[in-house]
């Protein structure tokens, strides 16, 4: 198996889409959302897709797209278009939305609670089940989790003006994360008090 996740910086990269359907369109909306450039290659285009930037080229231009693309996805109804486009787009990366194994990037299931992302990848298995753990995990992630997470930052950028040795921050911050009054703070959404117990913590040398 030779499939690992990544998270790739699209920001100003060149998307086409072939296809203008239901996965296209969510293709589409993805990649835009992650300020990519995107072109549709397609006879139609939801407006609320060129609303938001995405340019909708017709068919006879698929090779000049090709060239334009740093990421090509395949998510027409037509198989026979889909193999040209895969075969024009030779050692560009491909997302097969048609046929995911012949490609060699997958876009997996994606959602974020707060800045946290999560992507589920079922190995192509079952993107029913992809969706039925999405809402699992939604679940059980709390609120107070996502303070968390903005507290450790807030409490890394103080430490790395204090320390320079990496594992004494890592200890530190693992006391953060333990600490029971801290704990409590973020069960009530206090983050702000959370934050000046830190930086109180930090300043009489408690850490």
């Amino acid at each position: 198996m030779g499939w690992t996740p990544l998270i790739l910086e699209m920001k100003d990269k060149n998307v086409l889409i072939v296809g203008a359907g239901e996965v296209g369109e969510r293709r589409a909306r993805r990649f835009l959302e992650a300020g990519a450039n995107v072109i549709i290659n397609s006879r139609r285009s939801s407006d609320k897709l060129q609303n938001m930037g995405a340019i909708l080229k017709p068919r006879n231009d698929l090779s000049n797209c090709v060239k334009w693309a740093d990421v090509v996805v395949t998510a027409s109804a037509d198989s026979k278009v889909n193999q040209k486009v895969a075969n024009l787009s030779k050692e560009k990366l491909i997302n097969r939305a048609d046929i995911p194994e012949k490609g060699n990037l997958i876009v997996p299931s994606a959602f974020f609670i707060g800045d946290v992302q999560i992507s589920i990848f079922t190995q192509k298995k079952s993107p029913l089940m992809a969706k039925e753990l999405r809402k699992r995990i939604q679940n059980v992630i709390k609120k107070e989790d996502i303070l968390q997470l903005e507290l450790q930052h807030f409490t890394r950028k103080l430490l790395k003006d204090k320390l320079k040795d990496q594992k004494k921050r890592r200890d530190y911050l693992y006391q953060i994360l333990k600490d029971e009054k801290i704990k409590e703070h973020l069960k009530k959404g206090e983050l702000e008090q959370a934050q000046t117990y830190v930086v109180k913590l930090i300043e009489d040398n408690k850490l």
